[in-house]
């Protein structure tokens, strides 16, 4: 539930590449990436690019509180054949985050079912009996005082994953409003999650094409 929906104005749109049959876009924390019901929660990323780019289809999301990149399609063949890609899991994804306190390893997995936790929702819960399987590798890259940044590769793609995953190993991610505790919360002004590299291919050329942007965190 949306209270207080107040999108950043700029940078109002950043295209990272665009041709005939692909969009590619850096998405802003706080946006969302398809409209809410409520009619204030108009202002989204697709109704943004639909300004400039009226044929333009998301084919993935990302949480509203999370930056990064996002693929739209410019017509209904490449979405079908994008759609596909992600479906199968043809693409690669990774992301960048800093969590709160210190994680052991230097690197690892983390492969809990996940399932929407309904009273609570959009909250998602590890649950071994009817979730969904979930694999998220990570890599430290920073160890900070008091938090640790981390390189989060999903091998799937469920709703909330990254989230929940470091949830589970007790070290959430900073300034996230849905699962940090009050300390994890406090450290960020917003949550610190990143799209930081989409790879894919091309819907018409089926050329391997890698996208990277870097966070402002």
């Amino acid at each position: 539930m949306l209270v207080n929906y107040n999108p950043p104005m700029s940078p109002y749109l950043t295209i990272l590449f665009q041709d005939d049959d692909l969009l590619i876009v850096n998405k802003p924390s706080e946006l969302l990436t398809v409209p809410g019901k409520d009619p204030k929660h108009a202002d989204c990323l697709i109704s943004r690019v639909n300004r400039v780019f009226p044929t333009a289809k998301i084919v993935h999301r990302l949480d509203m509180a999370t930056s990064g990149i996002l693929c739209l399609a410019m017509n209904k063949a490449a979405h079908r054949h994008l759609s596909m890609q992600f479906q199968e899991r043809e693409t690669a994804k990774r992301y960048i985050a800093r969590v709160f306190g210190q994680l052991e390893a230097n690197t690892g997995s983390v492969d809990l079912p996940l399932i929407c936790d309904w009273p609570n929702r959009p909250k998602q819960m590890v649950d071994h009996e009817n979730g969904k399987p979930s694999l998220t590798h990570f890599k430290i890259l920073e160890r900070e005082a008091d938090a640790t940044r981390v390189e989060l590769t999903p091998i799937t793609g469920r709703s909330h994953q990254l989230r929940v995953h470091m949830l589970s190993l007790g070290h959430p991610i900073l300034g996230d409003r849905l699962y940090a505790h009050k300390d994890a919360l406090a450290a960020a002004p917003r949550l610190q999650l990143h799209a930081q590299m989409l790879q894919l291919k091309h819907p018409v050329t089926e050329q391997v094409l890698t996208f990277e942007t870097e966070p402002e965190f």
